[in-house]
């Protein structure tokens, strides 16, 4: 398991910097901009992971929820250190007028979110029952604690709610927790509904899910092909509306990436989630072919996918 956490946390670095940099949000190979983002976090966690996982898993669970905790109270520290932005706030880690690399996705709360799910793990090997009924109760004590630290607004987030001129953007300043890095605020509003779910599915996918239990059996596969899909589409729209492609191919700084907007870029929110619908059917029958290949085969590959 080390050995598999430590070559696949390789594999995914490998992914970011290279193939979902080059042939997925930008479609170019100067480099100019280095965007170190979700794949990047991943792949150190699960290297970190790979050491962690000698120590018995409550232990792991433990330094994970932890880190999850405390990680706010160095909010207020300001450093140009490389190693803090790799860690804790998101920087640049090179700035100049010919590359910039920029760190998105800082460390230190995936790591804590990594380790805590893989003690969270270990209660698949029990009873259903014995499961549910440790589910729905941690489900409903992080949607609490979510809520009081909230009302408390002194800590679990760098970004305070406050009064709005209505009561629906009051709402939404209290649900505006941070996710770069992921504040604990926003571990305990995301986590919370995601394990009451996970109490609700125990017993088995409802029919309605059994599509998107297709394409979470091949996440990477999809994760690797829906970026340049969806890059090829904007391609494709952006010729049909303005005669020329070159914005599509060009992220000169981090303020163009992942393209270069052309003038008037941009559609109404029904327009972006008919595109999403659109990539979703389009890669859906291509991911269950992949999850039959998977089922079917048992090369080592196969596991990186």
């Amino acid at each position: 398991m080390s050995r598999f956490l430590f070559t696949r946390g390789l594999w995914l670095i490998f992914l970011e910097i290279v193939v979902t940099r080059c042939l997925g949000w930008q479609f170019n190979f100067d480099y100019h901009v280095l965007f170190l983002i979700v794949l990047w976090a991943l792949g150190w966690a699960m290297i970190v992971l790979s050491g962690l996982v000698y120590l018995p898993a409550w232990a792991v669970a433990t330094f994970g929820v932890v880190m999850i905790a405390t990680h706010n109270l160095f909010d207020s520290v300001q450093s140009d250190n490389p190693l803090w932005s790799i860690l804790h706030s998101p920087n640049f880690l090179l700035n100049t007028p010919q590359h910039s690399v920029f760190v998105g996705y800082p460390l230190i709360p995936w790591i804590g979110v990594t380790a805590a799910g893989y003690g969270l793990g270990q209660i698949y090997g029990w009873p259903s029952e014995r499961r549910r009924a440790f589910l729905m109760p941690l489900g409903g004590g992080l949607i609490a604690g979510f809520l009081v630290l909230r009302v408390i607004n002194i800590y679990g987030d760098p970004q305070r709610w406050s009064m709005q001129k209505s009561a629906a953007l009051t709402v939404l300043s209290f649900l505006n927790t941070t996710k770069y890095p992921p504040s604990l605020l926003f571990l305990l509003m995301t986590l919370g509904p995601a394990l009451l779910f996970l109490w609700a599915v125990d017993g088995g996918t409802p029919r309605w899910l059994r599509p998107a239990l297709t394409v979470g059996k091949v996440p990477m596969f999809y994760f690797l092909l829906h970026i340049p899909l969806i890059h090829l589409l904007a391609i494709a729209v952006c010729y049909a509306r303005y005669g020329q492609v070159h914005w599509m191919f060009e992220s000169p700084t981090l303020g163009q990436f992942p393209i270069t907007e052309p003038p008037g870029w941009g559609y109404s929110l029904p327009i972006v989630y008919l595109a999403w619908g659109v990539v979703v059917l389009t890669l859906y029958p291509v991911c269950r072919w992949f999850a039959a290949l998977k089922q079917r085969r048992s090369d080592a590959w196969l596991s990186y996918f």
